[in-house]
């Protein structure tokens, strides 16, 4: 018996990060469609398996929007300008 109450918490998650070897990527590299250049970003497997958000790049900054799929711990990472 959990005293705690995380008992179904804890279930939830490993239903959405099934147990794998443990790790999961951090990075990813990308290259900005505005100038071209391979840029490496942080990515989050906290913030769910799918995650859709806008970043700036760290060389032309112009702003990207991002999709990130995790899949047993491999980030897919898409950008795309934001103005397409």
């Amino acid at each position: 018996m959990h005293g705690n109450g995380q008992g179904s918490d804890e279930s939830d998650l490993d239903a959405e990060f099934p147990l794998g070897d443990g790790t999961a990527e951090t990075i990813a590299d990308v290259v900005c469609p505005y100038c071209g250049e391979e840029v490496t970003i942080a990515v989050d497997p906290g913030g769910g398996s799918v995650q859709e958000y806008v970043e700036d790049c760290e060389v032309c900054c112009n702003p990207w929007h991002v999709k990130v799929r995790f899949v047993d711990g491999t980030a897919e990472v898409h950008i795309a300008p934001t103005d397409d």
